[in-house]
């Protein structure tokens, strides 16, 4: 048998199905009735307070700290300049890619396909032209270099000059595929060349894009030499390696061509890690942590719920927390998201993580307390059932026994066995939805000692 969360432990020895029993009801009896009375239901976590919005910004390149424009826990706005790196290094690369991208040579257009194409007869004095115009047509034929190209179109004039002897008011039709010939072959010569060309402008012109992605690559990191604010919030210095060296892991972050506007906003070490304080004059590497801004115009508190209750926390669940720093104070919290991805405790247990949103909070005089700092430890209250008039019984009334939740009733023959549904749970009290009746009189003291029709008080 065991005992529902949040109700104080008894230890149930048997239930016996005893009847008849005459003995006196032992001292340590206590008898209570059922009633009304508001009954609320709390889930407590573990909870760590969290901002709005934070933005780690790192040097895009190696250089020097030019001008420094804030100080530590200064509030910025958006766009709002921090501080500028000069950077030989990076300017060169710009220059050296603008450069190359200048000198990129455009594609090479295509060749263009040579066309021969022979004038009509006059067929009126043919009698002394068309010698000179097949001599002439011979006469171009011989100048195609390609052999066989040439043989062939002079093949095709010996064909046309037997046509006309043969059939002379055909003259027209014999020139047009005459010509459709020529262009043939020489179509045939040309399309090898005409297929190369297209491979080495293609070639080209992705040399050419490449050359302009670089540029902009080196552009970005130049911009990015002037560290911007990306939202209104609080600027909390980082520490710099000093520039000898690529900075460990955020150095190689910041070899990324122009990702000093990208780089991934990992955590920053703050002003008491190691290494060199920001500031003015102070050589820094690729992927050095500048500043962090931190937007604490809105905190959130992140929570983790025991699997066994998180199927009761809903979007909009009020939540009362207490926080570490500040005893004696309450804030006000209102759950905003509910994960579900589970997370594996180190006793093997399941939690799930629940986003809150968190309000203002005041000391028990009524007075308003600070506001926290993001990374503060709080403990978050969450009421995740309540009952303003139910059927209600001391928490000390119910045992659990498997799934089952049994109050021993006083009845007429002695105690009685009455398994009961219950609604929301309280510290003290608990909500009872079915098999109790208001005015009826339980066990709530020594319910774990009662036996099946034991006389009671």
């Amino acid at each position: 048998m065991t005992i529902r969360r949040g109700i104080p432990p008894l230890l149930v020895v048997s239930l016996l199905a005893l009847s008849g029993c005459t003995s006196d009801p032992p001292a340590n009896i206590g008898l209570g009735e059922v009633g009304r009375a508001p009954v609320t239901e709390v889930v407590e976590a573990p909870a760590t307070v969290g901002a709005r919005a934070t933005a780690t910004l790192r040097s895009p390149a190696q250089g020097t700290i030019a001008k420094l424009y804030v100080r530590e826990g200064d509030r910025v706005k958006k766009g709002e300049v921090l501080a500028r790196i000069r950077s030989p290094q990076a300017e060169a690369q710009l220059q050296q890619a603008r450069q190359a991208a200048r000198l990129a040579s455009p594609a090479t257009p295509s060749l263009v396909r040579p066309s021969v194409r022979l004038a009509s007869f006059d067929t009126r004095a043919f009698d002394a032209k068309v010698s000179r115009h097949f001599a002439t047509a011979r006469k171009e034929a011989k100048k195609i270099r390609d052999a066989q190209a040439r043989k062939q179109l002079l093949s095709a004039i010996d064909l046309a000059q037997a046509q006309h002897r043969a059939q002379t008011r055909a003259l027209a039709t014999i020139t047009a595929q005459l010509n459709r010939s020529i262009n043939g072959v020489l179509s045939g010569v040309t399309s090898g060349l005409g297929g190369l060309t297209s491979s080495m402008a293609s070639l080209q012109a992705a040399s050419k894009s490449q050359a302009r992605a670089a540029a902009k690559a080196a552009e970005s990191t130049v911009k990015a030499l002037t560290v911007k604010a990306p939202f209104a919030g609080v600027v909390t210095l980082g520490r710099v390696s000093g520039g000898g060296g690529s900075g460990g892991l955020d150095g190689l972050l910041g070899q990324i061509p122009g990702g000093g506007a990208q780089l991934p906003s990992l955590p920053s070490t703050g002003s008491g890690g190691g290494g060199t304080p920001v500031a003015t004059g102070v050589p820094v590497s690729a992927g050095d942590t500048i500043a962090t801004v931190t937007d604490v115009s809105a905190l959130t508190l992140a929570a983790d719920i025991d699997e066994t209750d998180v199927l009761l926390v809903k979007k909009g669940t009020r939540a009362t927390v207490e926080l570490d720093a500040v005893p004696g104070a309450g804030y006000t919290g209102r759950v905003t998201g509910v994960g579900v991805t589970p997370k594996e405790g180190t006793t093997g247990g399941v939690s799930y993580p629940v986003q809150l949103a968190l309000g203002p909070g005041t000391f028990d005089d009524g007075t308003r307390a600070p506001t926290p700092k993001p990374g503060m430890s709080a403990v978050a209250r969450l009421t995740v059932r309540e009952s303003p008039s139910a059927v209600s019984v001391p928490a000390s009334a119910i045992v659990s026994s498997g799934r089952e939740s049994v109050v021993w009733v006083a009845a007429s023959g002695g105690a009685e066995r009455r398994v009961v549904k219950l609604g929301a749970q309280g510290d003290a009290v608990v909500e009872v939805l079915s098999g109790l009746s208001v005015g009826e009189r339980v066990v709530v003291k020594g319910a774990d000692s009662v036996r099946q029709g034991q006389r009671l008080p």
